[in-house]
C-alpha cells in the first residue's frame, strides 16, 4: 500500500515520469498489506511528533475520501476504545491528549453513551474513548483499483518478479521472473516499501545494519453469525503503549462479518501463515535469540506481555482475552477465520528495543520504507508525501 501510495503521490507531482512497481507475487497484496485489518485509525496512539502522529489523521482523511470517491465500500462506524481494568482508567487521559495533539476529533464518553455504542461490550470503569471518524474499508479492493488507476496513468507493474542483485553504484537491478529469465533494470530513484522484507533490501544497499525484521503473527477469529451478539463500531482494549501491539479488538467489515483479534504471537518466518508453511529456520533461530534478550532487558514489562501473546494462538486463551471486552462471549460464538497477517515489526538490536515508529533510511539515489506497520495503510497518502519530502528524489 505504501509503495502504491508513492506512485501515486509521484504521478501528482510529475506525470510523465517512468515508474516500474516490483513485486514478487503475481498479484497485488498478498501479503501485510492485503491482510490488513482495513480499520482506519483515528491517529490516538501515538506520541505527537512522531512520523506516525505526523501523517496519521491527514492519512485517513484522504485514503477515505479517495474511497469514497472511487465508490469503494466505507464502513462509517467509529471505534470506541475501553479500559480492561480499572487501573487503566487514567490512559483514557492520555489517549484523549495525544489525539487531540494530533488533530484527531476524540471524546470522552460516560458508561450510558458506552451501552449506547456497545451494548455488547464492557468498560472496567465506567469511562471510554470514542472516534467517530474511525472507518472500516476493504483492503484488497483498494489496492486492486489503485493498481487499476496507475495502470491506466502508464505505470508498469513487473509482477512475479524477484530482485536478484542490487548494484547501488550502478544504479540498476538485476531480476529474476517466474520462468528463470533473468534481465536488468536501470533507475533514477529507488523506493524501497516492500514490508515484509524491507530490512533485506535495505541492507543490500548497506544500509540498517543494525535492524532486523520480527514477524509476529496476527490471527483472528470470525463472530458467528448466529451469535446473539451484534456490534456496529469497532471495540478496543486500552493498549500497553510500551509495546507496539493493540491487542485483542472487534471489527466489523463492510461485508458485515465481524472479526476478533489480532493475536501477536510469534512467527518462524516471514511468511509463515499457517502450520509449517513458509518457515525460515535460520531466521527462527535468531528471532528465539532475539526474544531472549527482549525477555532478560524486560523493557516496559515485555515479560508479562510475552506471556500473555504467546498463549492467545490457544482458543480458551484468546477467548478468555475477547471476554475482557465482551463478558457475554462464548466459545461457540467464535469460528475460525481464514485471515491471518504477519506484522513486519523491526527490531534494533544495538539498542535492544522494539522500533515504535515508522523509519526512513536513504542511500545516494534510494529511500527504504522500514517498520511500516500500522498505521501505514491508514496513513499511506500523507505518509508518501513525508517520504517524498524527506528523500533526495530530483523531480519533487
Amino acid at each position: 500500500m505504501v509503495g502504491l501510495a508513492l506512485t501515486y503521490q509521484l504521478l501528482e507531482r510529475c506525470s510523465d515520469l517512468a515508474i516500474v512497481v516490483v513485486d514478487k507475487e503475481d498479484q497485488i497484496g498478498c501479503h501485510s498489506s492485503g491482510r490488513n485489518s482495513g480499520v482506519l485509525h483515528a491517529g490516538v496512539y501515538y506520541p505527537p511528533g512522531t512520523l506516525k502522529a505526523k501523517v496519521c489523521v491527514d492519512g485517513a482523511r484522504r485514503l477515505r475520501a479517495w474511497c469514497e470517491a472511487e465508490a469503494l465500500p466505507v464502513l462509517s462506524c467509529g471505534k470506541v476504545i475501553t479500559p480492561q481494568l480499572p487501573e487503566l482508567d487514567e490512559q483514557l487521559d492520555l489517549l484523549l491528549a495525544r489525539g487531540r495533539a494530533n488533530g484527531a476529533d476524540v471524546h470522552l464518553i460516560d458508561e450510558v453513551d458506552f451501552q449506547r455504542l456497545v451494548p455488547y461490550g464492557r468498560t472496567a470503569s465506567g469511562r471510554a474513548l470514542w472516534s467517530p471518524d474511525t472507518c472500516v474499508v476493504k483492503p484488497k479492493l483498494v489496492l486492486q483499483r489503485l493498481e487499476q488507476r496507475l495502470r491506466e496513468r502508464g505505470v508498469t507493474f513487473a509482477l512475479g518478479t524477484r530482485v536478484d542483485k542490487v548494484l547501488p553504484a550502478a544504479r540498476a537491478l538485476t531480476l529474476q521472473g517466474r520462468s528463470g529469465s533473468g534481465h536488468t533494470l536501470s533507475y533514477g530513484y529507488l523506493f524501497n516499501a516492500t514490508g515484509l522484507q524491507a530490512d533485506r533490501v535495505a541492507q543490500a544497499f548497506g544500509l540498517a545494519e543494525r535492524c532486523t525484521l520480527l514477524p509476529f503473527k496476527g490471527l483472528y477469529w470470525q463472530l458467528d453469525p448466529r451469535a446473539p451478539i451484534r456490534f456496529t463500531t469497532n471495540l478496543y482494549p486500552v493498549p500497553d503503549l510500551n509495546v507496539p501491539f493493540l491487542g485483542v479488538h472487534v471489527t466489523p467489515s463492510p461485508d458485515g462479518s465481524i472479526s476478533l483479534g489480532p493475536t501477536a504471537i510469534p512467527a518462524w518466518g516471514r511468511e509463515n501463515y499457517r502450520g509449517f508453511e513458509g518457515i525460515e529456520p535460520l531466521m527462527a533461530a535468531r528471532f528465539l535469540g532475539d526474544l531472549t534478550s527482549q525477555w532478560w532487558r524486560n523493557a516496559g514489562g515485555f515479560r508479562r506481555y510475552a506471556r500473555e501473546q504467546a498463549l492467545h494462538g490457544l482458543k480458551p486463551l484468546f477467548l478468555r482475552a475477547a471476554q475482557a471486552l465482551v463478558p457475554g462471549l462464548r466459545s461457540e460464538h467464535l469460528i475460525p477465520s481464514e485471515k491471518v497477517g504477519i506484522r513486519a515489526q523491526l527490531y534494533d538490536r544495538q539498542s535492544g528495543s522494539l522500533v515504535q515508529d515508522f523509519r526512513l533510511e536513504h542511500g545516494e539515489a534510494s529511500t527504504h520504507v522500514l517498520n511500516a506497520i500500522s498505521p501505514a495503510f491508514t496513513a499511506s497518502f500523507a505518509l508518501a508525501d513525508l517520504i517524498l519530502e524527506q528523500s533526495a528524489f530530483a523531480f519533487i
